[in-house]
């Protein structure tokens, strides 16, 4: 399998290749250059554990690394970081829910940031090479990297968060990570300034090639891969459960990432009828689907931060795709979105921008109205993110006839100021989130400015 850049300005690369590339070099986004059909292979699949089907899913993609390494990597990752189902479904009333938040840091993004962390380990190995991540998060995305590469020999990491922006406990899930090779960094900006730098320093390759940048963002297009699997899963998981053989799958979504795997995944033929996707107050997302237009506007602080976003950086992937795999159509778009702050796609005949796509959203009093509902009716706790999800799935859930898988992507634990506001009871425990109260910290406050990031990198790396 081949590489290449959804703007069409570089060669094609190889796997090893595009996990060390991040962002392309032409500032686009790799791709894989063909999408493989699997379809005939699900009845095979269903019944693999989940560092088998994680296998038989990323070998399809990562062609240059030796199988039985690969094996190994997996295996390792899923076999020591998770509990032995990884990613559990369970019922919850009419609906299952995936809990994706059984990694070290109690967050989807573990999934996929632990693989990632030990690829990176294994290609460097092998090129004697050493990186230098630069990362933005809004929240999760933060503490899943840093613990997947803390402590790595030839790995440095620098995490930037929006200053004030993170609930308390994910700045210190971060910041209590003290290893030498992990540097955190407070912007005084949003989670757009912050991703606007990361993109920035990576789009300058003369920076990126000098001081080895790599990327950890779902930029990478292993952090996406790795997601893939999971969708397989879920189906499964439900045919196992009720015999049906196709699902709807939620997907509480800001950055465009998550969902963004459940689509590879059904191009490559797992059973899913329709992605329903869920967006809180910043709605950029739901809006364009609903009605092509994707408008940038101001980013609302909610109580699920980590969906408080208005340039989501996966859409671009999705965008190519849309206009047909033309890098010169995606040039244009993407020009005309940074120049005007929109981009417009045309509904087909029958009004849908994408009928693959179900979207809506839900406000804080939907949000905070389904936590306190699910655990009165079900004794069920479901964090701020996954109830966005949960809401948004009952108000779809007649639109279809198939069973409604919602993506868990947090731990309660994570947020107990809206788990308390929502029920009125200090519910939301967890021994790992509970230590991390009496841990020091370690981080450094920056300005909203390119070079002020620049600067510290350089003089960090030394």
């Amino acid at each position: 399998m081949k590489y290449i850049s959804t703007r069409g300005q570089i060669d094609a690369i190889d796997f090893q290749q595009a996990v060390l590339m991040g962002l392309a070099d032409d500032g686009g986004l790799v791709i894989p250059e063909s999408i493989p059909d699997v379809a005939d292979r699900l009845d095979q699949w269903r019944h693999l554990s989940y560092p088998q089907l994680a296998f038989e899913v990323i070998r399809l993609f990562a062609t240059d690394i030796p199988e039985t390494d690969l094996r190994e990597l997996i295996d390792r990752t899923y076999g020591r970081a998770f509990p032995e189902t990884v990613v559990p479904t369970v019922r919850v009333g009419d609906l299952f829910v995936m809990e994706l938040f059984h990694g070290p840091t109690l967050a989807f993004k573990d999934v996929a940031l632990q693989l990632l962390g030990n690829l990176f380990e294994y290609i460097l190995a092998r090129r004697q090479g050493t990186m230098n991540i630069l990362a933005a998060t809004s929240g999760d995305t933060g503490s899943a990297a840093i613990y997947g590469v803390r402590g790595r020999k030839g790995i440095r990491i620098f995490v930037m968060h929006p200053a004030g922006a993170v609930s308390p406990i994910q700045a210190r899930q971060m910041t209590t990570v003290l290893d030498d090779n992990v540097h955190n960094l407070a912007v005084a900006g949003s989670f757009a300034d912050c991703q606007n730098i990361m993109k920035s320093l990576a789009g300058d390759l003369g920076f990126k090639r000098t001081y080895n940048l790599g990327a950890v963002n779902s930029v990478n297009w292993a952090r996406v891969l790795a997601q893939i699997v999971y969708y397989f899963k879920a189906a499964f998981d439900v045919r196992e459960a009720t015999g049906e053989k196709r699902i709807r799958v939620c997907v509480p979504t800001g950055n465009f990432g998550n969902v963004l795997a459940g689509w590879y995944a059904r191009r490559m033929g797992a059973p899913i009828s329709r992605l329903i996707l869920a967006t809180n107050r910043n709605d950029i997302l739901a809006r364009f689907f609903n009605t092509g237009d994707y408008s940038l506007g101001k980013v609302f602080q909610t109580l699920a931060p980590s969906m408080d976003i208005q340039l989501a950086s996966n859409f671009e992937r999705y965008l190519y795709y849309r206009v047909g795999g033309s890098p010169a159509g995606l040039r244009t778009m993407m020009g005309q979105l940074r120049q005007t702050g929109s981009l417009r796609v045309e509904p087909d005949e029958s009004g849908a921008v994408d009928p693959l796509f179900a979207p809506a959203s839900a406000d804080e009093q939907q949000l905070l109205d389904t936590i306190r509902t699910t655990w009165q009716d079900h004794k069920y706790l479901l964090d701020p993110h996954s109830a966005v999800g949960v809401s948004v799935a009952r108000q779809l859930a007649a639109s279809g006839a198939e069973p409604i898988v919602c993506l868990a992507t947090a731990h309660p634990a994570k947020f107990p100021a809206a788990i308390r506001r929502a029920t009125g009871e200090d519910l939301a425990r967890h021994p790992a989130i509970d230590r991390l109260m009496e841990l020091p910290t370690r981080c450094t406050a920056i300005d909203n400015d390119l070079r002020d990031v620049r600067r510290f990198i350089v003089e960090a790396i030394g």
